[in-house]
């Protein structure tokens, strides 16, 4: 309860500080609006359902892109984790690939697919696969190898010691990754959307920007930013908080 005080006195502080120099008049309104202001553009998105569609349409991206890049990132990272010859070759091309800004890849998409939703999911799957491969293959380059011999000993073999042993025992790590792999996932979603036109709220923010309404772009932006916390708070950490009980971290 005090720590929801703190973040509630927080916030007003910022709102408050928001409104101070709103007052003050330092920038004329059309650059930085007033919270009111803001917020009725808020209230006219959801109402007029341009707002929850750009939602919709971005979430839908963003679920394809990351769900293939989940599969695809943890299976490259086991296979680099396990056999020296993934490592030695598939590893260092990721290793360098990593150094790329997601952004870069745009060209290449709008060559292969065009101006359409693959374009983005494929923007969205580079942006989250590197990051997830690489926190697979550091999970599993650090379980234990007693673990592995113990599960060996005890008769698991092939699919079944990935399944019950190292992939269990590689989940802090992996955890990692996806949730750095959204982080950049979701950015590379709005860059594609920004620069690919499109409906989504990447879109929203450019008709604003392009209409001189700076309310609907901060408003658009913060429905950015409460999406991207919602998401770390109801998925990532309840996961996180699940793992560090399981392994004994925290009390239950």
């Amino acid at each position: 309860m005090y720590s929801i005080l703190k973040r509630v006195i927080f916030f007003v502080f910022l709102i408050g500080l928001w409104e101070l120099l709103f007052r003050l008049g330092i920038w004329p309104e059309y650059v930085l609006p007033s919270p009111v202001s803001v917020c009725k553009t808020l209230a006219r998105g959801f109402q007029d359902q341009s707002l929850l569609i750009g939602v919709a349409i971005s979430m839908k991206r963003i679920a394809i892109g990351y769900g293939i890049s989940i599969g695809m990132g943890i299976f490259v990272g086991l296979l680099i984790g396990r056999f020296r010859i993934f490592e030695e070759t598939l590893g260092s091309l990721i290793s360098g690939l990593q150094t790329l800004p997601t952004i870069c890849w745009l060209p290449l998409s709008l060559l292969w697919f065009g101006l359409n939703d693959r374009a983005i999911i494929f923007l969205v799957f580079m942006g989250a696969v590197l990051s997830i491969a690489t926190g697979t293959d550091s999970g599993v380059k650090n379980v234990p190898p007693l673990y592995i011999r113990a599960a060996k000993t005890m008769g698991a073999k092939k699919w079944k010691l990935y399944l019950e042993v190292i992939i269990p025992a590689a989940l802090p790590h992996i955890i990692i990754g996806m949730k750095q792999g959204w982080s950049f996932a979701w950015r590379s979603l709005m860059a594609g959307e920004l620069l690919i036109v499109c409906l989504g709220l990447g879109h929203l923010l450019m008709i604003g920007r392009e209409l001189n309404d700076m309310s609907q772009v901060i408003a658009v932006m913060l429905v950015i930013i409460m999406i991207g916390i919602l998401v770390d708070r109801l998925f990532f950490m309840k996961i996180e908080r699940h793992i560090r009980e399981r392994w004994g971290l925290i009390k239950g």
